[in-house]
């Protein structure tokens, strides 16, 4: 029932000696509803989500008076903003996303020893680690990389050059890319809120070439030739020079800068907007019918025998009375409070014997079923076409729950979770290349490796819930690792 309505009867006709009221919503409310649907629905999302275009060009001037040329994402610039905004509003691709995410983390990057295979107990990767939350690290790389198929690592020298000795992750959303100059090369990253109306704050930081990020670095600390034209440069200045970015990048078909995510076919497809339009609809026909359709009969005679029994005689007092007593009937048959409770009318015989009931009251509602089941089958398969967008099956997130929804055993469960993390294993070779370019500038590449184990569900037959599968062979049958 919408927000300062009540319910009321109203009269629908005449049964013989009986005059017929059914119970509903007083006023007219069809475009009050319309209103509140378009609030919330607001327009579809093939509107919402605008086409990409690598010809979108745009000009931000820093606060230090340097100016950029760089390519907007999207003709409105908020694409990415946009993709999170739309996911955050869907239950199922929400999951969804956070399971892709959990999935890419596996168990963590870990810096392992080259010999034994083992986790490193060198004090200085351990120091890195801790310094630089590497976990947290991780994992904000693999939710950039799942939001917009590409994340920006920044890593900051030593003031002497000599290694690295920080990293901070950009958030992708926030990042823009400066036009390619005319060797076809980004030099910059720009970073800021670009989703937000007032004078935005520009960080232009210097972008490592996304092939070879190690041998650009290198060129420019003066270690090696340029890897393009084998040019050669000095050494900057101590503390000079320590701030670059290093990009992952999952290329997509077709991207020229910034990649489309493959979930981002939903927001053109109809299948995001339908599964809002049954949960909408849903809403207001629970919120708009949750009191039962009732249909109520009320003898002519009953009004007066009221007035009569209470001994109101006046007309007017009589009217104000009978809308009384109709009021009365309505939240009897509509108000919660109400429920289990009952009423006793008097009723006397015609001469044929049949029943002369003062007030009938008749439920509506075909074998008592509750309001809102419509559309069942329609959300379900709704709710399998966004976990399809996603790369979910839906029994892994519960989108589709219960043993009569095909749900499936844990055999065929473990099978979709193994499945699933082994294909993890694209993601992760391209989020690795920045800790690739740290291991080997700061010369630890010799001794060590880094590895991201994956969780393998195992049998009841092993007697353990799980062990860790890695890249490099060894596998961990213990239920946990410190």
């Amino acid at each position: 029932m919408s927000k300062g309505k009540k319910n009321e009867m109203v009269r629908a006709g005449t049964n013989g000696d009986y005059e017929v009221y059914f119970i509903g919503e007083s006023g007219v409310m069809n475009k009050q509803l319309q209103a509140e649907i378009t609030t919330h629905y607001k327009r579809d999302t093939d509107s919402l989500y605008p086409s990409m275009s690598s010809d979108d060009i745009d000009e931000v001037t820093l606060a230090d008076g340097r100016s950029f040329k760089y390519y907007k994402f999207g003709q409105d610039n908020i694409i990415p903003y946009t993709n999170q905004n739309l996911v955050a509003d869907n239950m199922v691709m929400s999951q969804c996303q956070q399971f892709n995410i959990l999935t890419c983390y596996g168990q963590g990057l870990r810096f392992i020893d080259r010999d034994t295979r083992e986790m490193t107990n060198d004090k200085e990767i351990r120091e890195f680690c801790l310094r630089n939350a590497i976990h947290n690290t991780w994992l904000r790389m693999a939710t950039d990389m799942k939001y917009h198929f590409f994340s920006v690592m920044v890593i900051h020298l030593s003031v002497d050059h000599s290694r690295i000795a920080m990293v901070r992750m950009r958030n992708a959303c926030d990042c823009r890319f400066e036009v390619r100059d005319k060797n076809g090369i980004i030099n910059h990253v720009l970073v800021s809120k670009w989703n937000e109306t007032q004078q935005k704050q520009v960080e232009a930081i210097p972008l490592l070439d996304d092939i070879d990020p190690l041998g650009d670095l290198m060129w420019r600390m003066g270690k090696g030739p340029n890897i393009y034209d084998g040019s050669t440069r000095p050494m900057p200045a101590s503390g000079t020079e320590c701030k670059f970015a290093i990009l992952c990048l999952f290329p997509t078909p077709g991207y020229s800068v910034y990649p489309v995510p493959y979930h981002a076919s939903i927001w053109n497809d109809a299948w995001y907007d339908i599964y809002r339009l049954i949960g909408l609809g849903k809403r207001y026909m629970i919120k708009n019918t949750s009191a039962p359709r009732i249909q109520v009969e009320v003898h002519r005679q009953y009004w007066d025998n009221v007035c009569r029994e209470e001994g109101i005689t006046d007309p007017k007092k009589m009217a104000e009375r009978k809308k009384q007593e109709r009021q009365n009937i309505t939240d009897f048959c509509t108000k919660p409070e109400n429920a289990g409770k009952a009423w006793i009318t008097s009723y006397d015989t015609t001469p044929e014997g049949k029943e002369k009931r003062m007030v009938r009251i008749y439920n509506l509602n075909e074998g008592n079923k509750k309001e809102g089941g419509d559309w069942s089958d329609d959300m379900q398969e709704a709710s399998n076409s966004l976990c399809f967008a996603m790369g979910v099956h839906p029994n892994m997130v519960g989108a589709v729950p219960g043993k009569s929804q095909m749900n499936n055993s844990g055999s065929d469960k473990r099978e979709l979770f193994t499945l699933k993390q082994a294909l993890e294993k694209a993601f992760h070779d391209i989020m690795e290349v920045p800790f690739h370019v740290i291991m080997y500038y700061n010369k630890w590449a010799d001794r060590f490796a880094i590895d991201v184990p994956m969780i393998q569900l195992t049998t009841l037959d092993e007697n353990k819930d799980a062990k860790e599968i890695t890249a490099n062979g060894q596998n961990d049958d213990s239920n946990s690792k410190d």
